[in-house]
């Protein structure tokens, strides 16, 4: 009987010392951003510094050329979003009324027939140069600042910047010291099953950082000379940005299409029409989509993190609302995490005296 008294208390123990882990990484969750987006950046470029350690090659010196290319991707990143909008705004600004005429002289005979009266089409064009003109920049701006603070409000663009690279650079220089420490403090009866429950994180973290860069790079690749095969102007900065943003699931794919179907329809619709441009996206970013999702996927990263679409979205959304752009940023990896650890607790829970029904020691 004391013996399950004790194990009680040391569940109850543990169950309040997460509880209060979990409360206090939600509570501060703007400070721990950079800490923690800077540890998921050290663990996916470790195997490159230990690598290059093995060849001779300093470690400060090391892990500083691996931080300053993970940074580079992420200015690149960054950086393709100027070409895009700066010629997409004009294009916007002097044919959006022509395609809004086009669509409004379709769409106002059959809403008149429903009965719905519309105002002329040049009061129309009128209502819509002042609203682009009134409106355009401050939504560019809500847009921008709502991305870049990540709803936060407490960091900006450049202080993630300047402070994740820096504890990255801490976390790779001193990495093997602090495992070792953090491996002390544990009782030595629980260093095996930790080991087991590391490992296993180790092997699908790891498969899905690593094989997620490739694939990343390869689609980039791939929609860059897909849309430059098609005539897009913008086809290198809009593909390279489609690839990279892979790792945002959805939306950075989302606003890959979104933004090859604006720059198409704007580029060939005064001369070939909207038909061209909608069809040559539709078969790009499909033939895209088969190739990463049946091909690249399962041979790179191998098997997925084993989420279900609408856990990922909840993911998503969660971790985006606790941590901002920052969560969106790191809830796969994240979730990777916790699954592993649900699964543990899920085949724990199944191989307790609880859910086989046999008897407690105070019964036998």
């Amino acid at each position: 009987m004391s013996s399950l008294n004790d194990s009680s208390k040391s569940r109850l123990a543990w169950g309040l010392l997460i509880a209060a882990l979990v409360l206090f990484v939600w509570k501060f969750a703007a400070a721990l951003a950079p800490f923690i987006l800077s540890l998921v950046l050290a663990y996916g470029v470790k195997p490159a510094v230990d690598g290059m350690v093995k060849r001779g090659v300093p470690r400060a010196l090391a892990v500083s050329l691996c931080v300053i290319l993970a940074l580079l991707m992420v200015l690149t990143l960054l950086v393709l979003l100027v070409p895009i909008v700066s010629q997409l705004v004009p294009m916007l600004k002097s044919q959006v009324p022509d395609l809004f005429s086009r669509i409004w002289t379709s769409v106002q005979p059959w809403l008149s027939q429903l009965g719905l009266e519309l105002p002329s089409l040049d009061e129309g064009k009128a209502m819509l140069v002042e609203w682009l003109n009134s409106h355009a920049s401050q939504w560019a701006g809500a847009i921008v600042s709502s991305v870049l603070i990540g709803g936060s409000g407490l960091m900006t663009l450049l202080g993630f910047l300047l402070m994740v690279p820096m504890l990255a650079f801490y976390w790779l220089m001193d990495w093997d010291d602090i495992v070792d420490r953090a491996w002390r403090l544990l009782p030595p009866r629980w260093r095996p099953p930790v080991h087991d429950v590391l490992t296993e994180c180790d092997g699908v973290l790891g498969q899905f950082l690593r094989g997620q860069v490739l694939v990343m790079l390869i689609m980039a690749v791939f929609y860059s000379a897909a849309l430059g095969l098609a005539g897009f102007r913008l086809a290198l900065p809009i593909g390279v940005f489609t690839g990279l943003a892979m790792c945002i699931p959805y939306l950075g794919f989302g606003v890959g299409l979104v933004l090859a179907v604006l720059s198409g329809v704007l580029q060939f619709s005064p001369t070939s029409g909207m038909a061209y441009p909608l069809i040559a996206v539709a078969v790009v970013y499909g033939a895209g989509q088969v190739l990463e999702s049946f091909f690249l996927t399962p041979r790179l990263v191998g098997r997925r993190i084993g989420l279900h679409p609408l856990a990922v979205i909840f993911a998503l959304l969660l971790f985006g609302q606790a941590l901002g752009f920052v969560g969106v940023l790191i809830a796969l990896p994240l979730s990777a995490l916790l699954l592993v650890l649900a699964r543990r607790a899920l085949a724990s829970y199944r191989g307790s005296r609880a859910f086989l029904g046999s008897p407690g020691p105070e019964q036998g």
